[in-house]
């Protein structure tokens, strides 16, 4: 198992009009910086870690791997639809099954497969660039806080992924969940909600609204102290 840091990418802000912190082509850029971070993650890994258990319940470390690979490699809609009814409607199983045919199949190279389609625009139809954003700074993070590596986010990306979840409503929620809470940046001019105030950096408040609590630590303040006992 390993600990170091595999960088950040060195991008500046571009602040897009509509309010999702980010630009498209920006996005893109981070988004292509992001999954070669994730594969140079993955590639020093040892064997056994592959098969450790990542943040998301029921997910190996492969398996999320396998998720970033697959999203610039949609199904055709027919083969979405035979997806669908496979798991009986349910996308959170749709989205399991098919990371995990792929990460057990003989011979992937998923640290290839990642590398080949970085830079690739291509989308799932239900979704979008800003959706491709947080998700791949999230799924790193599932990968490399199970392992203990320091795998740090870009804070402006970071941003514009917390107000896309804050404001997307499914699958997280985060406004409905959190709704009692002020969430306030210290690393970065964000800020979100009303109530008891939660702070910390904006990389630990993205895992928060996504529903994760592993940087629960991270985070101060009367409501932070509430989520803990909640966690509890």
């Amino acid at each position: 198992m390993i600990g170091q840091s595999s960088g950040r990418p060195d991008a500046g802000p571009a602040i897009d009009p509509r309010g999702s912190g980010m630009d498209r082509e920006l996005s893109w850029s981070v988004i292509e910086a992001e999954r070669l971070r994730l594969a140079a993650l993955l590639e020093s890994l040892d064997a056994q870690d592959w098969d450790a258990p990542s943040l998301c319940s029921g997910w190996r470390v492969r398996d999320v791997a396998a998720h970033v690979a697959l999203a610039p490699q949609p199904p055709s809609i027919a083969g979405m639809l035979v997806e669908g009814a496979r798991a009986r409607g349910r996308f959170h199983i749709l989205n399991h099954d098919l990371a995990v045919r792929l990460a057990n199949r003989p011979g992937v190279d998923l640290v290839a497969e990642l590398r080949d389609y970085a830079g690739s625009r291509r989308l799932p139809a239900v979704t979008n660039y800003r959706n491709i954003l947080f998700d791949a700074l999230v799924h790193a993070q599932d990968i490399a806080l199970p392992l203990g590596v320091d795998h740090p986010m870009p804070v402006e990306a970071a941003r514009a992924g917390a107000q896309r979840v804050w404001t997307m409503g499914w699958p997280f929620w985060a406004r409905r969940r959190l709704g009692s809470y002020r969430l306030v940046a210290t690393d970065i001019d964000w800020t979100t909600g009303e109530g008891a105030v939660v702070e910390g950096p904006v990389s630990a408040l993205l895992l928060l609204l996504t529903g994760r609590t592993a940087l629960l630590d991270q985070l101060t303040g009367p409501g932070a102290a509430q989520l803990r006992r909640t966690d509890a």
